[in-house]
């Protein structure tokens, strides 16, 4: 059996002089990039510089909308209707789009951050917003979403194609949400602890929780997080563990 991981990162993430995340030194070892769109970090030259970066080293576009929260880094939840998050969406996604098409590109793929995406992973009612949103900008668009999720069923239901994603220095609960990254042991940042946890979720289709408890899930997309210290250095040796398995890094 042939398997194969898409490796993604959230980018673009720098808002002014302020400098946010390893962009230049992680690209190279990524497929995918996810964008901020200005609402939980970015601006608009930033978007843009990102964009030029991705192209240059052909990975793909994603757009990464967020909550409206530069100062919480899009990480604080806030009480938002669906009918809120659709709009934050289609204008995200939108501007992002915009920016790519400027350049002579189209986005590929769709992806929810922070908060929201963890609100959207459990709210069936801000699941369908997002899902509804991207649909209606372009059903071609590849929806990103945590693995077994409401979100994953939210963006099947809308017509999308669904990316379920897992995450290699994030822990698990026993349902296969992401420990909250306010309690003990929610980071994993052992390297050698993060490449097993990756090789079991794409070689065996399951994820050891917090509790030690065994939870299946599926495996499209691995997030590396490019602000974390030697993300770079850790995207190599994930490479390196893939290659001695067999298995192909290529995008969704």
């Amino acid at each position: 059996m042939s398997l194969t991981i898409d490796l993604n990162c959230d980018m673009g993430e720098s808002f002014g002089p302020w400098v946010m995340g390893h962009d230049e030194q992680v690209i190279p070892w990524v497929t995918s990039v996810n964008i901020a769109c200005c609402f939980h970090a970015g601006d608009p030259g930033t978007m843009r510089q990102t964009v030029a970066l991705a192209l240059k080293h052909g990975v793909k576009l994603g757009a990464h909308p967020g909550l409206p929260d530069l100062a919480g880094f899009g990480r604080r939840v806030m009480a938002v209707t669906p009918e809120q998050v659709y709009d934050m969406v289609v204008v995200q996604v939108g501007a992002l789009a915009a920016v790519a098409r400027t350049q002579g590109a189209a986005l590929h793929h769709v992806k929810a951050h922070g908060a929201l995406y963890n609100m959207a992973a459990r709210d069936v009612g801000l699941a369908t917003a997002i899902a509804q949103a991207v649909a209606d900008i372009d059903r071609s668009l590849i929806l990103y979403a945590l693995a077994g999720s409401i979100q994953v069923q939210a963006g099947r239901d809308a017509g999308l194609t669904v990316a379920q994603e897992v995450f290699a220095d994030r822990s698990y609960q026993d349902d296969g949400s992401l420990t909250p990254r306010q309690q003990a042991g929610a980071m994993i940042t052992d390297a050698g602890q993060s490449v097993q946890q990756v090789m079991q979720m794409i070689e065996q289709g399951t994820v050891t929780s917090l509790s030690g408890k065994t939870v299946p899930l599926s495996a499209d997309t691995l997030c590396l997080h490019g602000d974390q210290a030697g993300a770079a250095e850790f995207a190599q040796r994930l490479h390196q563990a893939f290659e001695q398995s067999g298995v192909r890094v290529q995008a969704v």
